[in-house]
């Protein structure tokens, strides 16, 4: 039996207790004496709804149905029928007078008339949402009949009401008794309150209270007549008055009107059994229904069925009833991706949907699903994220992708799969603002350290123009140690044309973070190379990158030269003309959306930046294919191309463990991001007598110079103000001291020998002697065990007769 918790106030109006609920506003409509309240819950404030029925004393046969009905909807359950929450019962005093109120609280729900007038549906979405409707109310009913025995007795729009996801429930257990089928000569009433049930919605042998005839019944004659009644009430609009008015068939869909009229058939034996309805009306098979339907017996969908599902899904969403969508499709779809039911084409769908949603509910329905996604070891689940990221990347907050989705993120840069490295690169475009300077110094610069000599040279490429997008994220400390190295030492070195054209333009990018030495002694020297480079695209960047950095220093000259020697910030790229292009290239080549296929390479001049690894193949063939690029690329990028990465015991990213190619004496003061290419500023005279000297110094040995820059080592010490700084081009001195060639001795003179000047110099060492034993070194002979044959020599008869037959 149910316990009632009982709560007695003193006064009228006081409210109860122990009912952890509040309660809000009524409904305009519900069923019987009921009274359907708006509620929330005490502890969350989570949505509630409460009904409520009163009576004079605890005896009144109201409050008894009551009770029947609140036992019946606690112990039935199904998912279209109202779920229970909670139940009370609380007896108020106003004077003399007894007042007993029942309390129910269910789910959020609200009556069916109510719900109706606010979708305003029409026409093909009016007819495919109710039929939706229709078909769980008729599983709700068919659940009762068929398979506990059970009668409603009252099946009706009242009866009906609709949760927040738009589901029909059917509720209003008050008259629900047990079929009592197999006491056929029992005349006593089988439902014992169907007093509560309308004249208007009883059918004739319920009329007439012949019990026999419905015990003779099936189960569902008189829940099948119900089912018609609230078929006519939903289309005509209107609350059924009379049971005549039944006969109105005008305003009844045509494929429904056959299944309407078996359904209130005048005899209880004919009526069509709603689990029949289900199974063979044309009106229930439409887009919405059975889209619905497929969501929810997916887990017992093959892995092509679903696939081939969530690929029309998209289109087929916008044909729907966008209200039906968002509440009832939406979140089927996040809960079967969440729970790992839906393949990956699924989160096509879900961003489709999601795109029309506000974005505060878009916050609360969507991406609590995709930051759990995340944590999913389906790549194909990965793909798609990092594919749409552009979608809802912004509505991410900072400490969710710090904490919750760049961790599992940064998966994606060691994949064996190019195609993810690169996915998981664009995708840092999106997410980098958001993350933290110990995240990004930590872990990031350390992973696109390593993608800067990835393999596929469409993601070194990509690495480049992601480092130009996110300096202004990096700190002032961290863009002095990272941003030279990775554009100069790498990008402008790398082998593949796109990649060097994409350091250039990084360089431009980012000028407004250099120095007027770093532009003067470290990136002049290397972007002016480019200027002969094979690719005409390279070409043209690099000189424009010429002037730009010119026209920065020029303007430093000038200031210094007015006398100005306050420091001020170094003219940055958005001073310079034409580069507010150079800026949004890099921007637009990361955003760029579309195949991967259809993103060309920097190489084109009309092409963005941005690499796709889909185009990898021809992208190299071409640069392989190029008959000139192997001699000019190994003048300016061999040194490096082969080049080898150190461990560097301070660096935690990566670009200070390259090869500075010079080292400075005074180690103490380096953590790793050193520049790689210090250079003392040179007194002019000193250099300049320098490099007349190495002018006229002799040459003896002539060596083909056929690098513009020779490959430095790793243990050559950092120049001085008194060293040659043209040593490392200059033809090397002479270990011994050669004389002119037209200059003679006075030896020379005398001898008859013209050739003596220019002989070639007397061994140094002597030749050794070769052995007998078959041109070899006279090498001791290793001592051999047993009897061994002795050798005779020349001297006696046999062998000398021997000697001369084989001779002759």
């Amino acid at each position: 039996m149910l316990k009632f918790l009982k709560g007695v106030v003193a006064g009228s109006g006081a409210g109860l207790k122990d009912l952890p609920y509040d309660i809000g506003e009524p409904y305009s409509s519900a069923w019987g004496s009921w009274i359907h309240y708006r509620g929330t819950s005490k502890d969350d404030g989570s949505p509630v709804s409460i009904f409520a029925l009163s009576g004079s004393n605890a005896e009144d046969g109201h409050l008894a149905a009551g009770r029947n009905g609140v036992k019946r909807l606690r112990t039935v359950r199904h998912p279209n029928i109202l779920s229970f929450l909670h139940s009370t019962e609380a007896e108020t005093f106003d004077g003399s007078m007894t007042k007993v109120t029942i309390y129910i609280v269910t789910e959020p729900v609200t009556p069916l008339s109510e719900k109706i007038k606010e979708l305003g549906l029409e026409g093909t979405q009016r007819d495919e949402y109710y039929a939706l409707g229709l078909h769980q109310t008729a599983k709700a009913v068919s659940f009762l009949n068929n398979d506990c025995k059970l009668v409603h007795g009252n099946v009706c729009v009242a009866s009906v009401v609709v949760t927040q996801t738009l589901d029909w429930k059917l509720h209003a257990f008050d008259v629900l008794s047990e079929f009592d089928g197999h006491n056929e000569a029992s005349s006593g009433p089988m439902l014992q309150y169907e007093w509560l049930i309308g004249s208007q919605y009883k059918p004739m042998e319920l009329t007439k209270s012949d019990w026999v005839a419905i015990r003779k019944s099936p189960p569902w004659a008189i829940d099948s007549w119900g089912l018609g009644c609230l078929i006519y009430e939903l289309f005509s609009g209107l609350k059924l008055a009379r049971t005549e008015d039944l006969r109105n068939t005008s305003a009844i869909p045509k494929s429904l009107l056959p299944d309407y009229q078996r359904l209130l058939s005048s005899m209880p034996g004919r009526r069509l059994n709603s689990s029949k309805l289900l199974e063979n009306s044309e009106y229930f098979q439409n887009k919405l229904v059975d889209t619905i339907h497929f969501m929810e017996i997916l887990t017992l969908k093959d892995s092509v069925e679903k696939d081939t599902f969530f690929r029309k899904l998209p289109q087929l969403a916008e044909q729907l009833p966008r209200q039906i969508v968002l509440k009832k499709l939406l979140p089927l779809l996040a809960s079967s991706l969440e729970f790992g039911s839906a393949a990956a084409p699924a989160l096509n769908a879900l961003l489709k949907m999601g795109s029309w949603l506000s974005a505060e509910e878009f916050t609360a329905k969507v991406l609590p699903t995709i930051v759990k996604l995340f944590a999913a070891n389906d790549r194909a689940i990965r793909v798609a994220l990092l594919q749409h990221i552009d979608q809802y990347g912004e509505s991410l907050s900072a400490h969710v992708v710090d904490e919750q989705v760049y961790p599992h993120v940064a998966t994606g840069f060691s994949d064996t799969s190019a195609f993810l490295r690169e996915l998981t690169l664009k995708s840092l475009l999106v997410l980098a603002p958001k993350l933290s300077q110990r995240t990004i110094s930590g872990s990031l610069l350390k992973h696109l350290s390593k993608l800067q000599v990835d393999e596929e040279p469409a993601i070194r490429t990509n690495t480049t123009i992601l480092l130009g997008n996110i300096a202004s994220y990096l700190n002032e400390g961290m863009r002095k140690r990272v941003l030279i190295n990775a554009f100069t030492v790498r990008a402008l070195r790398d082998t593949f044309s796109p990649a060097r054209g994409a350091g250039i333009m990084a360089l431009c990018a980012t000028s407004s973070y250099y120095d007027v030495t770093e532009i003067a002694t470290r990136i002049l020297p290397t972007v002016i190379v480019l200027t002969i480079d094979p690719d005409s695209d390279v070409r043209a960047k690099a000189f424009q990158a010429v002037d730009q950095f010119l026209q920065i220093v020029k303007q430093y000259n000038d200031k210094i030269s007015s006398g100005d020697t306050s420091e001020s910030p170094t003219l940055g790229i958005s001073a310079m003309p034409g580069n507010a292009s150079l800026l949004g290239w890099a921007m637009s080549s990361l955003t760029l959306k579309g195949k991967p296929s259809e993103q060309a390479p920097v190489a084109s001049a009309s092409s963005t930046a941005l690499a796709s690894t889909s185009s990898n193949a021809s992208s190299v063939a071409a640069v392989i294919e190029a008959p000139d690029i192997t001699p000019i690329l190994a003048s300016t990028s061999t040194a490096q191309a082969d080049q080898p990465v150190f461990e560097s015991p301070r660096s935690t990213d990566g670009w200070g463990e390259l090869e500075n190619g010079i080292h400075e004496e005074d180690e103490n003061d380096k953590d790793g991001w050193d520049e790689l290419e210090p250079l003392e500023d040179p007194k002019p005279s000193p250099a300049l007598a320098n490099i007349q000297a190495a002018q006229k110094r002799p040459v003896s040995q002539p060596k083909q110079v056929s690098t513009l820059r020779p490959k430095r080592t790793s243990t050559m010490k950092a120049p001085r103000e008194d060293d040659d700084l043209w040593g490392a081009i200059a033809a090397p001195v002479p270990k011994t001291a050669s004389k002119p060639l037209n200059v003679r001795t006075a030896a020379s003179q005398d001898s008859d020998d013209p050739w003596a000047a220019i002989a070639a110099p007397p061994p140094t060492t002597k030749a050794k002697p070769l052995s007998a034993g078959r041109g070899r070194g006279a090498k001791p002979a290793a001592p051999k065990l047993g009897a061994q044959r002795i050798n005779r020599t020349a001297s006696s008869g046999m062998s000398g007769s021997f000697t001369v037959a084989k001779s002759a």
